[in-house]
């Protein structure tokens, strides 16, 4: 008998819990909506290269944006950035294509210094695991040897 109820009991658990789930679509859409809170343009010129670069930053903290990076000998880096601030630290995944005829896609970690209105990009080592690339855990970032610091300008 004793153990009867305990069957039941187990039974009863999902039951109860599937029935407080109840419809949350409305919950769900309103949390799926993140609305740009503020925009910025930043370029950077190093030498005949350059850099534009345009970052949205949602109501959640997210930033997402815009960076094309024109080599004068390579050719354009044209892509999406995704991330978010950490401190001072902007650190973002930059997905982006080169080559105008079947171009490739890369996708490579980023990490920006906010120090002064500007955005100074940083260098560090760069591993990959299972596809993914990333900053290697414990090996600093150096913001001094980066090519480009982004200013602040107007968007277009």
């Amino acid at each position: 008998m004793k153990k009867s109820i305990l069957y039941l009991a187990c039974m009863a658990v999902p039951l109860v819990y599937s029935c407080t789930q109840g419809n949350n679509s409305e919950k769900t859409a309103a949390a799926m909506v993140d609305t740009t809170v503020s925009s910025a343009c930043y370029l950077a010129i190093d030498s005949l290269d350059t850099a534009d670069l345009h970052l949205n930053t949602s109501a959640k903290g997210k930033i997402t944006g815009d960076l094309v990076i024109n080599f004068k000998d390579k050719g354009d880096n044209v892509g999406k950035v995704a991330g978010e601030f950490r401190g001072d630290t902007l650190f973002v995944d930059y997905t982006f294509k080169i080559g105008k005829e079947n171009p490739v896609v890369y996708k490579n970690p980023l990490a920006f210094l906010k120090k002064d209105g500007k955005l100074i990009l940083g260098v560090g080592q760069i591993e990959t695991s299972v596809g993914r690339s990333y900053f290697v855990k414990g090996k600093p970032i150096s913001f001094d040897k980066g090519r480009f610091t982004f200013a602040p300008v107007d968007c277009k």
